[in-house]
């Protein structure tokens, strides 16, 4: 899974002219891969500060840069195995392959090759295990969730674990293995995810629908489904973000904040649930918009906490 913005108009994206290097920085999805960037770096700082060494090393450069380019040949992938269904809803008709502007074998080839080579850099520079990670990511993304999209809503769930890991596996590039602080890190991305992309099915869902995909909007459209899974786990979502506190990652300041965002997270979620309402289509999407939009600010504000007080330490 990965996360979205408010799209611009598709129809003006196909005015646009579109070159070679235009098109591969749609196939990279560059927002995509600097959420996982950031990320991955807050679970390499907090690693790095648990082994006691600096986070800033040349270690730290060469695994932003292996994951930043597993990531891109995973979007690349995931647009390969996509381009009819996107061909079919606006906001992704203008992609370099669902617009036929690359064919299927130039975007394979682009997708493996970035694949191969991001797992080959983080293997010589970090760790097996973070390469394995890394590697097992984009399988889960492109090979398991893209498909199941279309088969069963249960694609939003499945699709969360890849979406989970680049905190995780930030940790291990510092640390080299696998240790509770890095699964607490996890949980956060796994649960925070929920809402975001609940929000995301309801706003376009007629596209999903569209497109043949399953999202929990389209599968059950009244609503009800989609606003109580969102608020399940945004609930869940403020026991979760606490979890460093207890494993003395972080201290009791970065506990406040994470209780004031989660309330925040919360508030905008039992918004999202009026959903339910027979409301105007125009207002329902802000409602809609909204959650997204939150959501969106809520995660690196609740990392840049986590960071400035770790281990306790206050940094201004």
């Amino acid at each position: 899974m990965v996360t979205a913005a408010p799209i611009p108009d598709a129809r003006a994206a196909l005015r646009r002219p579109s070159t070679i290097v235009t098109d591969y920085v749609e196939l990279f999805k560059p927002r995509v891969t600097l959420m996982v960037i950031i990320t991955a770096a807050a679970g390499f700082y907090l690693g790095s500060l648990r082994s006691g060494i600096s986070p800033l090393n040349l270690q730290f450069v060469w695994a932003m840069v292996g994951m930043s380019i597993v990531t891109a040949g995973s979007s690349t992938l995931n647009q390969v195995i996509e381009r009819r269904t996107d061909a079919l809803m606006p906001r992704t008709q203008s992609r370099p392959l669902a617009a036929k502007r690359l064919g299927f074998a130039h975007g394979l080839i682009i997708g493996l090759l970035c694949i191969a080579i991001g797992s080959v850099v983080l293997a010589l520079t970090t760790n097996p295990i973070t390469s394995m990670l890394t590697l097992l990511t984009a399988i889960g993304y492109v090979a398991i969730y893209t498909p199941l999209k279309r088969m069963s809503m249960a694609a939003t769930f499945v699709g969360a674990f890849p979406g989970a890991l680049p905190p995780l596996i930030g940790w291990t590039a510092a640390r080299g293995f696998i240790e509770w602080p890095a699964v607490a890190l996890f949980a956060i991305l796994f649960v925070w995810q929920f809402p975001h992309f609940e929000a995301i099915g309801w706003l376009y869902r007629n596209d999903y629908a569209k497109a043949g995909i399953r999202v929990t909007a389209v599968a059950k459209p009244g609503g009800l489904a989609t606003a109580a899974q969102a608020l399940f786990y945004a609930v869940l979502m403020i026991p979760v973000s606490l979890w460093p506190v207890w494993l003395g990652t972080s201290g009791w300041a970065y506990g406040a904040a994470a209780l004031v965002l989660g309330i925040a997270y919360l508030y905008y979620t039992l918004r999202f649930t009026r959903i339910t309402r027979d409301l105007p289509p125009a207002e329902s999407r802000k409602i809609a918009r909204d959650l997204l939009k939150v959501s969106v600010i809520y995660l690196p504000l609740l990392l840049a906490a986590m960071i400035l007080n770790a281990h306790g330490r206050i940094f201004f």
